[in-house]
């Protein structure tokens, strides 16, 4: 799916791209429509739109508590929220927290490892340069999440207060 407004977006989605170069968003698209893995794709350009998609403008939950991403993608440097912002922000909120994300970038910086894992996040793959070796390494990873990996099961509505009656 190319990359879309927020009022055109599908009710469910398997994989949430966060991604601002369109190369490189494409060469991961390629990578997952190979293995029949991009059938329901969002493909947004910056952070702030991520934060939107997932929690709405005012905060409130976007994306329905029983159908989130199955996985989300998203680079570390992006316009408007940074990826790190991203990343904490999904792993803070219990709504999104148990939501696979990879960080794909093309640092491999200690310190942005170390921090994106801090974070939260459950993988961390430094893009490749090499055409075959970057698409080999998104159709592995696409493969696992989205078919190898058991993701817990979700409650149909977020869990309740528990010191209110």
């Amino acid at each position: 799916m190319a990359s879309a407004s927020l009022a055109k977006l599908p009710a469910h989605v398997d994989v949430l791209l966060v991604e601002d170069n369109p190369y490189d968003a494409e060469l991961i698209l390629r990578a997952l429509r190979k293995e029949g893995l991009a059938r329901d794709v969002v493909w947004l350009k910056d952070g702030a739109a991520v934060l939107d998609f997932l929690f709405g403008p005012n905060g409130d939950a976007a994306v329905p508590p029983d159908a989130p991403p199955k996985l989300i993608l998203v680079d570390l440097k992006l316009p408007k929220v940074d990826g790190q912002e991203v990343l904490r922000r999904i792993k803070s909120d219990p709504r999104t927290r148990t939501i696979p994300v990879v960080v794909l970038s093309s640092s491999r910086e200690r310190a942005d490892v170390l921090r994106s894992y801090d974070a939260g996040a459950n993988s961390y793959m430094v893009k490749s340069v090499d055409f075959d070796r970057f698409t080999e390494a998104v159709r592995q990873l696409g493969l696992y999440w989205l078919t190898a990996n058991q993701p817990p099961a979700r409650p149909l509505s977020p869990p309740r207060d528990c010191c209110h009656a």
